[in-house]
């Protein structure tokens, strides 16, 4: 087995012993049983690939004194170049609420200074607007619609 594996010695004995019990029981199996129990031996040990990689990946994880994990500096010019591509896409997205911000902002600007000029060169004056019996006269002198 692996020397790096993260089992203790005895239980490394122990699977040493189950396997060798199972591989004498092997020899007497039909073909297909053992087909079977190859690919089920091969997915075990890609599962174990991958929980050993997960492992590696939860240590360089570092846990700091308040509580809060961190990640390592990267140390390698390529792992530097990694950490910033991973922050295009937060720059995108501020960018993009930014120029959002600023169009909302204009439109609003242009929908008020739209209804100013209209009111502006209206022959009623702006007064007229807030004076009660005007707005009840529009209300019933509007043209219903058929």
């Amino acid at each position: 087995m692996n020397s790096n594996t993260p089992y203790s010695s005895q239980e490394q004995l122990l699977g040493k012993r189950l396997a060798t019990y199972l591989e004498q029981g092997n020899q007497q199996l039909p073909y297909e049983v053992t087909e079977r129990l190859r690919a089920a031996r091969a997915r075990a040990l890609s599962s174990l690939r991958v929980t050993q990689t997960e492992q590696k990946n939860a240590d360089d994880l570092q846990v700091q004194s308040n509580g809060s994990l961190r990640l390592p500096f990267p140390s390698k010019p390529h792992d530097f170049y990694n950490l910033v591509v991973s922050f295009i896409p937060l720059i995108c997205l501020a960018a993009g609420l930014m120029l959002l911000y600023e169009f909302h902002n204009d439109q609003t600007a242009l929908e008020l200074a739209e209804i100013d000029s209209a009111l502006l060169i209206d022959d009623l004056p702006p007064q007229a607007y807030t004076d009660p019996a005007f707005v009840d006269f529009l209300k019933n002198n509007s043209p219903q619609k058929d």
